[in-house]
C-alpha cells in the first residue's frame, strides 16, 4: 500500500464510507456532524510549518483511497495522538489495517520529539481493538459513557504505545 499525505481530491471518496451519524462519529469523534463536509474537511489539515499541529494520511491501494488516519502531535509534551482511523469498506478484511497503521507509526516516531502515541477506541470496535493490540497498543484504561450518540452513550478505551515498545510491535 502507498501511504501519502492526504489531498483535497481524496474527500469524496472518504465521505462515502459514512453512511449515518453514527458511522461518522465512530470514526471522527462527538464533535463532527453528519453529513461530513468540506467545510469540516478543511478544518482538519496540518496547521503550521515546520511543526504542525496534526498529520493526515492517505493510503493507496489499487489507485483508490483504502485507508485514512491522524495524527494530532503535542510537541511540548512529545505526544501523538492517533485518530479517525479507516478503512474503505470495499478494502476492509484484506489485512491492510496493521501495514498501514505500521507505516504511520514509523512516522510518528522518525521524530525525534515523540516518546508516545496514543489513541482512543469506542468499546463495541472489537475489530480495531484487535489491531491496535496486535501492533503493540496497550490498554490503559476506559471512561464510561464518554460520548452520546442519539441516546446511546458510547464507552471510550485508552490505548498507549511508548517509543521503545515499538519494536515489540507488530
Amino acid at each position: 500500500m502507498l501511504i501519502r499525505d492526504l489531498a483535497a481530491t481524496d474527500l469524496a471518496a472518504l465521505r462515502s464510507w459514512f453512511a449515518d451519524e453514527a458511522a461518522l462519529i465512530q470514526w471522527g469523534g462527538p464533535d463532527l456532524r453528519f453529513p461530513f463536509d468540506a467545510a469540516q474537511m478543511g478544518e482538519m489539515p496540518a496547521e503550521g510549518d515546520p511543526r504542525p499541529s496534526r498529520w493526515l494520511f492517505a493510503g493507496i491501494e489499487d489507485d483508490i483511497l483504502a485507508a485514512h488516519a491522524q495524527v494530532s502531535l503535542d510537541w511540548r509534551h512529545g505526544v501523538a495522538r492517533l485518530a479517525r482511523v479507516g478503512l474503505a469498506p470495499s478494502m476492509r478484511g484484506r489485512g491492510l489495517a496493521v501495514p498501514f497503521l505500521s507505516e504511520v507509526m514509523d512516522r510518528v516516531f522518525r521524530e525525534p520529539a515523540f516518546e508516545r502515541l496514543e489513541l482512543n477506541v469506542y468499546t463495541f470496535n472489537t475489530a480495531a481493538i484487535r489491531t491496535y493490540k496486535r501492533l503493540g497498543f496497550v490498554p490503559e484504561g476506559v471512561r464510561r459513557a464518554a460520548v452520546k450518540v442519539g441516546s446511546a452513550r458510547w464507552d471510550t478505551a485508552m490505548f498507549g504505545l511508548l517509543r521503545p515498545e515499538l519494536k515489540s510491535a507488530a
